[in-house]
Order: C-alpha cells, then structure tokens, then sequence
C-alpha cells in the first residue's frame, strides 16, 4: 500500500489481470471524491456485524461503505469500499485508511491500457470479531476501449483490534516461508474440492506472497482468495478456500491464532 506503515495492505493488494503490460504508469489528473456518509452497497443505512465488539470498543462497531469515484490520466473509477464506524477509533480509522489505500493501489497501477474500474460481479465479506477485523473488497476492471471481458481485482486488509494495526502474513506466522509453504501443502490439497477441480493451476499456489496474499480471517480458518486466472480458467470465477487453523497452529506467530480465529 502507499502508506509505509501499512505492510500489511501492501502485501494483501494483488491485481489478478492476464496478458497485461507492465509499461507506464498512472498520473492522477483529479483527486477522487468519496461520499460524506457511511453507506451500504446498496444505498441502505448501514447495520451492526455480530460480534460487534471487541474488549476496547466503547460501541459497537457498524459495516458500510462508501462510494469513492474520481479519475487519473488513464482511469475513472466509481467503487464502493468497506468502511466501518463506532468501536474503537483507532481501530476504525486503521481499517478505513487501510481500505482507501488498497483501492488507490489498484488506480495507480498499470495494466498497460486505459481502464474503468466498478463495483465487482460480487461482494467481498467483512469479519468483525472480538479481536480481528478482516475484510475483501472486489472490484471488476475493464480495459478502456473495452476487450473481450473485464477481470476482478481483489484486495484484502486484516486489522489486530487491540493494537490497531494491520496484520500481515509475516506478521501471521513465525517463520513466513514454512507459513507459505503450509499453505500451498493445504491449498493443494482443497482446490480440487473446489470449481477448480483436480486440473487447477499448480503455479497459482506456488509458495510466494503474490500467491496468498489476499487472504482474510474467520473462526474457521485462514480464508485464501485466488483471482481470475490465478488457479483455472476465467470462466471457474473467483475462487476462495479456508486452511483451517489447525492445520496452522504450529506454524502461526505465538497468540496469533486466539486472535485471528477471535
């Protein structure tokens, strides 16, 4: 992400686009606008997650979004990103900036084309546990004059609610290169499960960061998102796996489990 302080989003931020350029790059022309007011996707008054809590929040916190449109030299965007409000404001304010930022890097990069991005074919979720807020935010790209069909962009951000600060996978694990390995060992092991099926893209969850970088937390697991391309065929759609924690739990950085499964 642009801000430095935030390794994190930085590593969570990756743009699953094939045959792309990677020549050039994006001059902003106008700064973007966002809406004054915290709203849902579809316009509605934002609700509480549940939990809504964690051990320092005052109030609950409440899942929206808001519209943040504008354009550069070689892009428009209209998108709509998670936002939160209550709990604690340091928190909220971590994971608001953090989310503004992941959208910018996608504005900023280059794809080697003119492009228009917008609210993706379907909606990333948003976790708020008692410890850990984690969310995926889609958005759908398409080249401008347009090709064939536009391609989904997927950013993630994972925020520690006791310390205010983003997670990142070298933060998640002891050691980050037995972490990806382990996930790439389990991912092996569910896609088949999934649309992908037993011919999925080896190289797609080859050990590396560009690899597993969008991931998000639940109770259940550490949630891997691929993108377009990543692990199949376009036409498979965006594919999300879960790597329970158990299979995890010796590999994860001491405490790191109570609070990304919190």
């Amino acid at each position: 992400m642009t801000r430095t302080r935030s390794m994190a989003a930085a590593l969570a931020v990756t743009a699953a686009l094939a045959g792309c350029s990677t020549s050039g790059t994006a001059t902003p022309a106008s700064a973007p606008t966002t809406t004054d007011a915290t709203v849902t996707t579809e316009r509605a008054e934002p609700t509480p997650t549940t939990p809504t809590t964690t051990s320092s929040a005052v109030e609950p916190y409440v899942v929206g979004s808001t519209r943040v449109t504008g354009s550069t030299e070689r892009a428009t965007y209209d998108v709509a990103i998670p936002q939160l409000s209550g709990g604690n404001p340091a928190v909220t304010a971590e994971f608001n900036e953090s989310m503004r930022a992941a959208l910018q890097d996608q504005i900023d990069d280059d794809y080697g084309y003119d492009f228009a991005l917008s609210d993706g074919y379907s909606t990333g979720t948003t976790y708020v546990g008692r410890r850990v807020i984690s969310a995926e935010q889609i958005t759908d790209w398409i080249a401008v004059p347009p090709g064939a069909h536009g391609n989904s962009l997927i950013a993630t951000v994972t925020i520690d609610a006791d310390t205010a600060q983003p997670i990142s996978l070298g933060d998640a694990f002891t050691d980050l290169d037995s972490g990806l390995s382990r996930l790439s060992e389990r991912a092996a092991e569910i896609l088949p499960t999934t649309r992908a099926g037993d011919s999925f893209e080896r190289s797609g969850i080859e050990p590396t960061v560009a690899n597993f970088g969008n991931w998000t937390a639940s109770p259940e697991g550490m949630n891997i998102h691929f993108g377009d391309y990543q692990v199949g065929a376009y036409g498979i759609g965006l594919i999300s796996i879960t790597v329970p924690w158990t299979d995890l739990s010796d590999v994860l950085a001491p405490g790191m489990q109570d609070v990304l499964s919190s």
